[in-house]
């Protein structure tokens, strides 16, 4: 066993990026033995399997763009979507005691 106190902080980084790697791998490779004994089984009864592997796909949801709800006045090129902490812009025309709505694009 290695004795963790004994390694710099770039020696633990490296091992667990090593660890992590070789359990992916493992994974990777006991799925692709999986898939292969349930082909082997289906076709022992005449049965044809398509197996879509959803382990190594990305979420699709991630980078979905929302489109803009309120414009910046003094510049039309400053948008927000109105999700997330309000600009700075909107900050000080909110602080100035300004409506919200009547920034919203129409």
């Amino acid at each position: 066993m290695t004795d963790f106190n004994n390694l710099s902080e770039i020696e633990i980084k490296a091992l667990i990026d090593n660890a992590e790697k070789a359990l992916k791998d493992r994974q990777f490779s006991k799925r692709k033995e999986v898939i292969a004994q349930m082909k082997e089984l289906a076709a022992s009864i005449g049965v044809t399997v398509e197996i879509h592997d959803v382990g190594d796909k990305k979420a699709d949801r991630k980078g979905a763009k929302v489109a803009p709800k309120f414009r910046n006045p003094g510049d039309a090129s400053q948008t927000w979507t109105g999700r997330g902490l309000a600009p700075k812009w909107m900050q000080d025309l909110l602080a100035s005691g300004r409506d919200k709505s009547e920034f919203e694009i129409k």
